[in-house]
């Protein structure tokens, strides 16, 4: 019998995210101090065989029909591709799509392609290589170059480009940065820079807002809404000058799309956390590591979604960032 991973607002989960590493070989200034973080212990993190047994789980008796790994950086994990092709035969076979940096790409694109993944995003803020170097604290822009290039030859389609604007960095970028991918057939979707940081220094009015971004971009380009429906995808979409391509800007701060969310993610050390700003977690890890049937795992995974909030509540001056940064929680 299959489960919903339902909450008590209607909701209900299909888009399963899943962290496998919460290192990361960049530094990104928003996200992570120069030195790096505390990695989780390796024992705390999940084997691949239980990344791949959880993910049986959700998608053979709670109705996950899409897989996104994540990370930190999916791609230091070395059973990447072997997850993959593990998760891509599994029945009823989810859409498997791939969150990275594109650092090293270029050497596993054909591989991933062959084992299943379907699609990629790949985070991108800057096509300039001197404000690359200052976000990421790495001069590496070649290499996420190289990496889109050959993620697009291995048929890793639609590519999509997530990029954050940073106020007094990047932030007089974004008609570039369309461009730029406009010309090589990518997807541009603009993020709202989230409170989601480990050193807790996002601060809201620093932060580029979605009417600035689409006030920037319409300076360059007619931009007219999307006419497909959005659904549960957090991008709003527009299309640009006629149909040459679209662009996207997800709101999560300034426009929350709470009410539409069908997420729920997993930590590389096997928590379950029903929202990307929730401040609690379910240990699945483990019940797993005791002996625990699949379809005890199962309920729990269900009891788990049955709190979400109804929103993250960032707008909320009470609000509290959660304790995980970002790359410790997974995209």
């Amino acid at each position: 019998m299959t489960l919903a991973l339902a909450d008590r607002h209607g909701r209900v989960a299909t888009d399963l995210r899943v962290s496998l590493t919460d290192r990361c070989n960049l530094r990104c200034s928003y996200c992570m101090p120069a030195e790096g973080l505390d990695w989780l212990p390796d024992d705390s993190v999940l084997t691949d065989d239980e990344v791949v047994r959880l993910v049986r789980i959700g998608v053979e008796r709670l109705g996950i029909r899409e897989v996104r790994f994540t990370g930190g950086e999916p791609l230091v994990r070395r059973g990447l591709v072997d997850i993959v092709r593990r998760t891509a035969a599994l029945a009823p076979a989810p859409e498997v799509s791939l969150t990275t940096n594109a650092l090293g790409l270029a050497r596993v694109a054909g591989a991933l392609a062959e084992a299943g993944l379907a699609r990629i995003n790949v985070s991108l803020d800057t096509v300039r290589a001197d404000t690359f170097a200052t976000i990421t604290r790495r001069d590496r822009l070649k290499d996420v170059v190289a990496g889109l290039e050959a993620a697009q030859a291995a048929g890793l389609g639609p590519i999509k480009v997530n990029a954050v604007l940073l106020r007094g960095v990047n932030d007089d970028q974004a008609v570039e940065l369309l461009g730029w991918c406009l010309e090589r057939g990518y997807e541009l979707r603009f993020i709202e820079q989230m409170p989601l940081d480990a050193q807790h220094a996002w601060q809201r009015d620093q932060m580029v807002t979605a009417e600035e971004i689409l006030e920037r971009l319409a300076a360059a380009y007619d931009l007219v809404p999307a006419s497909e429906p959005r659904g549960s995808a957090p991008a709003e979409l527009w299309s640009v000058d006629g149909g040459v391509g679209t662009v996207g800007v997800i709101a999560s701060v300034s426009r929350p799309f709470c009410g539409d969310c069908d997420r729920v993610r997993l930590t590389a050390d096997g928590q379950v956390r029903n929202c990307l700003f929730a401040r609690q977690e379910s240990d699945l890890r483990d019940a797993l590591r005791a002996g625990a049937t699949d379809e005890e795992i199962a309920d729990r995974w269900v009891t788990a979604m049955v709190g979400k909030a109804p929103g993250h509540g960032i707008e909320d001056p009470t609000f509290l960032q959660p304790d995980r940064p970002m790359s410790a929680i997974g995209g």
